[in-house]
């Protein structure tokens, strides 16, 4: 055999895997959820994405290259915006920006895995001088990064242009957007549409697919808090790793010295399983599929909302968080403008944000946010429950109601059914059925919701145990019912089914708090 050949034969072999990577590229559909955006585009659009798509799969060796940093630092940066109340399908940002290289440095001299100016990222409370620089921090650029995105939303109430003010500024996306899309939940793309947010959608695409996160060696990042003063050679030694790693993963500290004026991230490789935490969008896809036949997979969560901050204090503003999101508690029934009066917000702006009609009643006892709602819930999945509506699911979990019906493709009510099982953070497939799994002691009768949100039909089903809830007639003519409390039952679930309020149940059933037990009997009163 002719050895000349061989230079040509490893040419068309590369060519081919080039060929075969650009071929497994992820296709652009017509349309796309971003954030709490559906997001429609036109032909060319389509194409000019699509060949940004290609372009990161062109190259194998790269796009593995990347892939793996994607899987190490992604479920941090997910994590921290999750908590930071921005979306998280933002986290693919951090890849347009620096591909995950902590020290990249752009031509106008940004730094880091965000790529902020010194004069940025200190706004962003962001430490930088000769000891530190906390825009190689993954933690801590991601929260200043967060704070940033969150502000610059505030203005538009759209997280599109708040994207593309990352890369123009404030000033220059007020300019260039006006107030088209404020407040608008569906954009349609064209030619004309910014070519950042396009690549950004490029980005989403290409590293949201199955492609990118097969990639696994088994690593991911461990995360330890440390307050100085300390030095990671001193680390090193009570981690077992060499001080030469931690220097590679944590080029946030110049010298390898850590001071004493804040609580630092030091981030090194571990190999082995992973702990359970947030992963990458597809990851939970993954799993959820995995275990789709597994009954116990689809438990239903019986601590949402989960309130949080000084709750004798509830209906005050600024003073309780719903499931990590500022919000109050309504102290009487009352019309909207004369309840957003009082806490100092829009009346507008408070319709929006929970999903509200006009000239809908404020419910005693009920909790409305007073910041917005999120794209995901902090949980995968809801089973549904007799008695429920789509809005009292959306703020039983923080997620906007758009986003719920999305993402499992129901629109009505009257399309809900008891056991289904609701997908919270990611999109139903086409053509994919709602699971449907066995609800215990499902009323043969649900009393009807007399509020605007009605609660969905429900049809009689047959069981073995006594039916649930149990209607008498009280002494005073109200009507008295016995609810035994479900799997996933919490006080505000039953009170929303009942249209009567938390505090009248804990009253009647003389209640110390707000935990309730499986099994339990609960009085309700009804006029």
């Amino acid at each position: 055999m002719n050895t000349k050949s061989f230079p040509f034969v490893s040419l068309l072999l590369y060519v081919f895997t080039c060929h075969l990577a650009s071929a497994q590229a992820p296709q652009v559909p017509r349309q796309i959820q971003f954030a709490d955006i559906t997001i429609s585009l036109n032909e060319q659009a389509r194409r000019e994405i699509q060949l940004d798509v290609d372009a990161l799969y062109r190259n194998p060796t790269y796009f593995k290259i990347k892939a793996e940093r994607v899987n190490l630092y992604l479920p941090i940066v997910e994590r921290e915006l999750r908590d930071a109340g921005v979306p998280t399908d933002l986290k693919y940002l951090v890849i347009q920006e620096s591909s995950l290289i902590s020290d990249a440095v752009s031509t106008s001299n940004a730094v880091g895995f965000w790529q902020f100016k010194k004069g940025t990222a200190e706004e962003v409370h962001l430490r930088v001088d000769n000891q530190i620089d906390d825009r190689k921090n993954i933690v801590s650029s991601t929260r200043g990064a967060a704070l940033y995105l969150k502000k610059h939303n505030s203005q538009f109430d759209n997280w599109m242009c708040a994207l593309v003010s990352y890369q123009m500024g404030l000033g220059g996306a007020k300019a260039y957007f006006g107030a088209e899309y404020n407040g608008k939940n569906f954009v349609e793309l064209n030619r004309n549409s910014h070519w950042y947010f396009k690549k950004f959608l490029a980005h989403k695409i290409a590293f949201e697919g199955p492609t990118a996160t097969l990639v696994n060696n088994n690593e991911y990042l461990e995360e330890i808090k440390v307050q100085g003063p300390t030095t990671l050679k001193q680390l090193a030694k009570k981690l077992e790793v060499t001080e030469a790693h931690l220097k590679e993963y944590n080029k946030w500290t110049g010298n390898g010295s850590i001071p004493s004026d804040k609580t630092y991230t030091v981030v090194y490789i571990r190999t082995g399983s992973i702990p359970s935490r947030p992963a990458l969008a597809t990851n939970d896809r993954q799993s959820n599929q995995n275990t789709q036949n597994q009954t116990v997979a689809y438990s239903a969560t019986s601590s949402y909302p989960r309130v949080t901050g000084d709750q004798s204090k509830a209906t005050q503003p600024d003073q309780i968080q719903i499931n990590n999101i500022d919000g109050v508690k309504a102290p009487v029934t009352t019309t909207q403008d004369n309840f957003t009066d009082r806490i100092g917000i829009r009346e507008r702006k408070f319709r929006r944000i929970n999903d509200l009609d006009k000239g809908e009643k404020v419910e005693e006892g009920q909790y409305y946010y007073t910041k917005p709602k999120k794209s995901k819930a902090e949980v995968g999945q809801h089973i549904t429950q007799p008695g429920e509506t789509l809005w009292g699911i959306s703020q039983m979990y923080g997620i906007k109601l758009a986003s719920l019906k999305a993402k499992n493709r129901i629109f009505k009510d009257q399309d809900l059914k008891a056991g289904m099982v609701l997908s919270l953070r990611e999109h139903r497939k086409r053509g994919e059925d709602i699971r449907i799994v066995p609800v215990k002691n499902v009323p043969k009768t649900v009393l009807t919701n007399t509020t605007t949100k009605p609660a969905p039909e429900v049809h009689p089903v047959s069981v073995s145990t006594p039916p649930n809830p149990v209607v008498e007639n009280s002494n005073n003519g109200s009507e008295r019912v016995i609810h035994t409390v479900l799997q996933g039952d919490n006080l505000f679930r039953i009170s929303q089914t009942y249209n009567v309020s938390v505090d009248n149940i804990r009253m009647w059933n003389n209640l110390p708090d707000n935990n309730i037990k499986i099994g339990q009997k609960i009085t309700i009163y009804k006029p």
